[in-house]
């Protein structure tokens, strides 16, 4: 619990000190609507292939876990039509920004659910790919 408030507060600064940086108000909801099957697939996709990179490095190499993140991250946010959320932190952070990033309110909990979907099926196959190792967050 401590952990998701963490990382919900977190992406709240995030955002507001990044309205700062680009001289925006800080206080800011999102108008921008990211609906529709295609961007509800595409966050699934990115949130599966995230964790799947995830649990492959901590089997495998857990030293490279944070560069494969990063370019993983980077990668998806051009290769999925989502532009890679991936986190329901970031979901909702998101929501806090009138900028490309943002996205409305109403478009939450679809992500957020997409989201899910994704770790679900992440978690699974991991399983068959790993199954001598302990397939868990470091």
């Amino acid at each position: 619990m401590i952990y998701t408030a963490c990382q919900i507060a977190g992406g709240v600064l995030g955002v507001w000190a990044a309205h700062l940086m680009f001289d925006l108000p800080v206080l800011q909801i999102s108008i921008k609507i990211r609906t529709g099957f295609g961007q509800w697939f595409a966050e699934a996709v990115a949130t599966f292939g995230l964790l799947l990179a995830i649990f492959g490095c901590a089997a495998r190499a857990p030293a490279a876990i944070p560069y494969a993140m990063g370019l993983y991250i980077t990668a998806a946010y051009w290769f999925t039509a989502s532009t890679s959320f991936a986190n329901p932190a970031v979901t909702l952070a998101r929501a806090l920004s009138n900028t490309f990033a943002g996205i409305a309110p109403g478009g939450v909990m679809a992500f957020i659910a997409a989201q899910l979907l994704g770790m679900l099926v992440a978690v699974l196959i991991a399983r068959l790919l790993w199954p001598r190792e302990a397939v868990t967050l470091p």
